[in-house]
């Protein structure tokens, strides 16, 4: 059976806001269906790593907190810490980078927790009984949320071809602890001919890691939780996944932990692909968007929901001067022409295998 996914493009009038839109996209799409009365709705969202302008604005998550009271619920917004040296590795610098792109109570309308505690540690052990995890350690606070509500920025990512929905909620939701495990399959390799010595990975690697002798980098393996930030940041391909299929594992660790995440409770989820970056939020930096802007979507299906914006973002001309245009071929594959060792298809196959939802879908549009 088809799930339902709406839609609703970008265009409005006068009297007629993007932010009125979007509630009259989560009233059609149903999310009044859930009981929220006198219930904690954890919202989460992505604050944005500081230097990165391609995060979603606290305006989107005031209008999904603002729906949510009008409903009778508790909202609150909330992330896990992350892997990586950044602006997010604890609550209290995650914290402080939500405020300084302006996520607070006053813009947002609700309080912010960081969901894995002050050191990443405060995590609760949820079974999965999955094919590689067993136990997903997820962020405390989501897990004590009655309805959790994905908020995501659609765009690509340089491990998983895309960042929606369901990344959102796999990867978002791990504490530091759930976050090493689903990446720990990948533990990258340094060709010793490629390697110019610029010492980036030195400086984004929370692990200390990356070892230098005659200015030419080894990766300390025992050191290394695989988290791939070096092989974002190599200005020159040195570095490589050490593992053919790591980011295929990933991808199915990340599914696995949102089936976790999801399980037993009402979710609702809301994707914006706008300001398609190439690359994930969590770069201090974003580059050109790939696509010109697509809409807002919703739906209660995370998998059909990731699958319609990919096809859409798919139908999307390429835009110029961007890392899409300046690939070296050309599919149609927009997310793998910018990222070819990703598999964005092989992830959502997954999710739909093990029963988080179906990637048929009919699209609803909204005006």
């Amino acid at each position: 059976m088809k799930s339902d996914v709406y839609y609703s493009d970008l265009r409005t009038g006068f009297n007629n806001s993007l932010l009125d839109k979007l509630t009259r996209l989560m009233e059609k799409a149903g999310i009044s269906k859930i009981d929220f009365k006198n219930h904690y709705a954890a919202i989460k969202l992505h604050f944005g790593e500081p230097g990165n302008l391609a995060f979603l604005r606290p305006n989107w998550a005031k209008c999904v907190a603002d729906e949510i009271k009008k409903l009778g619920g508790k909202p609150f917004l909330t992330d896990c810490n992350t892997l990586y040296v950044g602006g997010r590795k604890n609550a209290l610098d995650h914290l402080d980078s939500a405020n300084a792109n302006g996520f607070n109570p006053l813009s947002t309308g609700c309080q912010i927790i960081i969901a894995d505690g002050l050191k990443g540690t405060d995590d609760v052990d949820v079974p999965v009984d999955g094919n590689l995890v067993k136990n997903a350690h997820i962020g405390r606070a989501v897990m004590d949320a009655d309805v959790f509500i994905s908020l995501n920025h659609f765009k690509g990512h340089e491990a998983t071809g895309f960042g929606g929905a369901l990344k959102n909620i796999g990867m978002g939701c791990g504490s530091r602890a759930g976050k090493m495990d689903m990446h720990s399959q990948g533990k990258p390799v340094v060709s010793q001919d490629k390697c110019i010595g610029c010492r980036r990975c030195e400086k984004i690697c929370a692990h200390s890691a990356p070892t230098f002798t005659g200015n030419k980098c080894t990766i300390d393996l025992s050191k290394c939780v695989g988290c791939g930030r070096c092989i974002g940041v190599c200005p020159v391909d040195a570095i490589s996944e050490g593992v053919s299929n790591s980011n295929e594992i990933l991808n199915m660790k990340m599914m696995e932990y949102a089936k976790a995440v999801l399980a037993g409770r009402p979710s609702f989820h809301i994707s914006l692909a706008i300001d398609i970056s190439p690359n994930c939020d969590c770069h201090n930096e974003n580059d050109a968007p790939i696509t010109p802007n697509v809409g807002m979507f919703a739906s209660f299906d995370p998998v059909a929901l990731d699958q319609a914006c990919a096809d859409m973002v798919n139908r999307m001309p390429v835009n110029k001067n961007t890392l899409l245009d300046e690939a070296e071929s050309h599919t149609g594959d927009h997310f793998h022409d910018v990222h070819p060792d990703t598999s964005w298809k092989q992830g959502l196959e997954y999710a739909e295998k093990i029963g988080l939802g179906t990637r048929d879908y009919n699209l609803i549009r909204v005006k």
